[in-house]
């Protein structure tokens, strides 16, 4: 008798959280939701973060507010978004650089982006281009591994940060060609695409999204794209694998994150709206337009991508021998 009284009263007491839980969802969201933006405006990951804010805004007349919290190579914003309360009001557009990349890069970060970070949307993946400034003297890239064997570690080349895959990706091509090109990392990639533009560095390696307006404008020579395949916005841009380097593949995506312990009702809700987006053409046509190819994932599909490139990158950076205090 006494068992069966506390598993009533133990279902009474389950009813109205459920039911709580059950309109907190349906309510969502109540009040303005926070992205935090890794990096600052201008570049790849703020581009497509704006782009989504901003569908996300007209489709549903949500409130979703874009907040740049840059440096680090992104990890400031992942941090800060990774202390968050867990209540679906503050989410982080994140990358391969600073979700799996850069947690073997840096010593002491504050956050595990597997146990302390929920998937929620993948948005897009993108090749890595390597571009040079138009009246260059680098016509090829083998033009510029020509150059590097001769004079090793003076041709330099700029990224938006140290521990970005962008980055990675310059180290990881100067074990393919065996050559020693300089990287120069800056906060971002507009400050990189200014130094390139201006002739301060040779070369830029940089995500198709933030060099795509400036390769249109012929301000800027794209010489390959690190990716498998080549990009559906630059279809004349050979890969590095094409041009000798066979296996070479570089690409990062993009996607939405929450803190850790956010209500999965709530991730669902956010899961099926950016999905619901990425179906439309209007917005494929737009993520493609910024140098992006959009592709929708469940959170379990990308919870899993996020893991596997997790211990998958875990190898590719220790090889490199790279690391940041």
């Amino acid at each position: 008798m006494i068992r069966r009284h506390f598993g009533t009263l133990a279902i009474a007491l389950a009813l109205p959280l459920a039911f709580t839980a059950a309109a907190q969802a349906q309510s969502y969201p109540a009040k303005p939701v926070r992205m935090v933006v890794p990096f600052p405006p201008g570049g790849g990951t703020d581009i497509l973060a704006r782009l989504v804010a901003q569908k996300l805004t007209e489709a549903n007349h949500w409130t979703v507010v874009p907040d740049n919290r840059a440096g680090a190579g992104g990890t400031i914003g992942i941090a800060e978004a990774a202390r968050a309360a867990p209540t679906g009001y503050d989410i982080v557009m994140g990358q391969k650089d600073n979700m799996v990349v850069a947690p073997w890069l840096y010593k002491n970060l504050s956050y595990n982006p597997v146990k302390d970070l929920t998937a929620v949307a993948h948005v897009a993946y993108t090749p890595v281009v390597i571009v040079t400034q138009a009246n260059s003297k680098f016509k090829t890239l083998n033009d510029v591994v020509t150059a590097a064997r001769a004079a090793p570690d003076t041709i330099t080349y700029g990224s938006p940060g140290n521990g970005t895959t962008i980055h990675l990706a310059g180290e990881i091509f100067n074990g393919a060609a065996k050559i020693k090109m300089r990287h120069v990392p800056y906060k971002g990639s507009n400050a990189a695409m200014m130094d390139v533009l201006a002739g301060n560095v040779d070369l830029m390696v940089s995500s198709v999204p933030s060099a795509l307006a400036q390769i249109k404008a012929g301000k800027l020579r794209p010489l390959a794209v690190t990716s498998a395949r080549r990009s559906t916005s630059l279809p004349d841009t050979p890969t590095v694998a094409e041009l000798g380097y066979k296996g070479f593949d570089v690409s990062t995506w993009y996607g939405l994150f929450v803190p850790a312990g956010t209500p999965k009702d709530i991730v669902a809700t956010l899961n099926a709206q950016v999905n619901k987006l990425l179906a439309t053409p209007e917005m494929k046509a737009a993520i493609i337009a910024q140098g992006a190819e959009p592709e929708s994932m469940t959170p379990e599909q990308f919870g899993a991508l996020l893991k596997t490139d997790y211990e998958k990158w875990k190898g590719i950076v220790q090889a490199s021998g790279a690391t940041i205090e």
